[in-house]
């Protein structure tokens, strides 16, 4: 799946996301590997965007390869067992990636 395609998902999902009860959020995501590249997902008002560009005042920063984003995105892979295991890698407020990972369910 190449990047543009991995956007296009995610802005998809975006779309399906309740973050009624979410004042803000913003995540950026780093998909490592061949078909990998930065794109951010931020939460403010209770609307939700994903935008492939980098987020410099993020809550946290999530780190995995394109084919675990998409098990995680698809429900598919645990995010708590994807930290522990070393899949998903966060920089920043650990707490803020798994808020945005319950979102995401």
């Amino acid at each position: 799946m190449t990047f543009k395609e991995i956007m296009t998902k995610v802005q998809e999902k975006a779309k399906e996301i309740d973050a009624s009860k979410t004042n803000f959020l913003a995540v950026q995501i780093n998909l490592t590997g061949e078909n990998g590249g930065v794109f951010y997902v931020e939460i403010k008002d209770g609307k939700v965007s994903a935008e492939p560009y980098e987020y410099n005042d993020r809550s946290c920063a999530i780190t995995m390869s394109p084919e675990n984003f998409m098990k995680f995105l698809g429900g598919k892979l645990d995010p708590v067992l994807a930290f522990t295991t070393g899949k998903l890698k966060v920089d920043g407020d650990v707490g803020k990636a798994l808020e945005f990972s319950n979102l995401v369910k």
